[in-house]
């Protein structure tokens, strides 16, 4: 009888460390970095799985640029020298367009970007 109280107990105190981790492990981002310059992303796509939590870490190598890709809503500036982060779970299979959102010289309408999602 000591034997089973202890070992309920036991799983008593365990069960939600476990959880815990699992819930944690799932909603940890893939991150993908993507350099903008004028006049490309680099990388042009990426492919993602419906979902799963995504992070773009979105450097720009020269100028002021942004990254829209409105189906599925991302609409971030990156600034040359500081980093920025966009999070977004894809909720849909498909092909996203996008393209720079800010203007960044003669080429700016050559700016594309696909997200693959599978």
């Amino acid at each position: 009888m000591k034997n089973r109280r202890l070992l309920v107990l036991l799983t008593l105190l365990i069960a939600p460390l476990c959880i815990s981790t699992c819930v944690h492990a799932q909603q940890t981002a893939n991150t993908i970095e993507v350099h903008a310059r004028r006049f490309s992303f680099v990388p042009a796509e990426i492919t993602v799985t419906k979902g799963e939590p995504v992070a773009l870490e979105l450097i720009s190598d020269d100028v002021p640029h942004s990254l829209v890709v409105k189906d599925l809503g991302i609409n971030q500036t990156i600034t040359k020298g500081h980093a920025s982060e966009v999070t977004f779970t894809p909720a849909n299979s498909g092909d996203f367009k996008g393209e720079c959102g800010r203007f960044c010289g003669s080429g700016h309408g050559s700016m594309l970007f696909v997200v693959h999602v599978k």
